[in-house]
């Protein structure tokens, strides 16, 4: 079986298993946090920073996923992508973490591209991104069995279509489908040509309060429409297609409500003038 690299492991995560397992279990005892929802979560969204940034919030997501009646696939979408960008799938073959390898669900991704237009990546030949690797240790560390159908897809309306039609795809297959749409928040700084409102305390409580936290809102309400319009108007995500497909597929499986579980910035960790936003939702 053709294998895709961990690109980010040794740098972004650790690429030893023991060490990946040290840090989850660290990352767990960060949150006591339970699920407070009619039903047992269906997806959520992570952030994808270096694990030192962000994996607490991803780690929680992800366990909090976890299902009595097992999980055979995790649909993903992720990809730094923008408006004119094409679609992204892996079809085959398996994409590697330090604690094995995960297998691609072939039949479901096949379907999709009947359906829509893909750039479809093979383990040789791939577009190098974090967005999805960084939460692949967490899913197989927790979800032993699960396959992966990774998808990029880009801030338009034909995304939500995508995450719609992968749901229905993946319920008259039969099989226990969880989702997870990857995305920072809002960019702020120099570093990133991102300085509305100048620098110091009030440009991040801003971003904390006002910026961010629209972005969190329209996740709350599980508006995909909105998500990708607030990111167009004030750049507060960076993968916006990705979390609103998910939040379209998250619907189309029965979600009718949302939770954020944590939000944090980059700021915390390394204060300076340029950060990051990160949060952890489930629907």
């Amino acid at each position: 079986m053709n294998i895709r690299n961990a690109d980010f492991a040794g740098s972004w995560y650790p690429a030893d298993p023991r060490d990946c397992e040290r840090e989850i279990r660290k990352f767990l005892k960060e949150s006591s946090d339970k699920p407070e929802l009619n039903r047992r979560p269906v997806g959520g969204i992570v952030p994808h920073a270096g694990w030192f940034f962000s994996g607490s919030i991803s780690c929680n997501v992800i366990k909090a996923l976890e299902d009595d009646a097992g999980v055979d696939v995790f649909i993903i979408f992720g990809m730094h992508l923008h408006a004119g960008s094409p679609n992204y799938i892996m079809t085959e073959g398996a994409w590697a973490t330090p604690f094995g390898k995960l297998q691609i669900e072939h039949n479901i991704a096949k379907e999709l591209t009947e359906k829509f237009s893909f750039v479809v990546e093979t383990p040789e030949n791939y577009t190098r991104d974090n967005t999805i690797e960084l939460q692949l240790p967490f899913i197989q560390y927790f979800f032993r069995t699960a396959k992966i159908v990774p998808i990029g897809v880009p801030p338009t309306r034909k995304s939500l279509e995508i995450g719609i039609a992968v749901s229905k795809i993946a319920n008259r297959m039969g099989l226990r489908v969880k989702i997870l749409g990857s995305t920072d928040l809002t960019h702020y700084g120099l570093n990133y040509g991102f300085t509305p409102k100048g620098v110091g305390t009030e440009a991040l409580e801003w971003v904390r309060n006002e910026n961010d936290r629209r972005m969190i809102d329209a996740m709350l309400l599980m508006d995909p429409e909105n998500v990708i319009r607030e990111a167009t108007k004030n750049q507060n995500a960076c993968c916006s297609g990705a979390a609103a497909a998910a939040i379209a597929a998250g619907k189309q499986m029965g979600a009718q409500t949302a939770r954020k579980l944590a939000y944090a910035t980059s700021y915390e960790k390394n204060p300076g003038d340029s950060y990051v936003g990160y949060v952890g939702i489930i629907f």
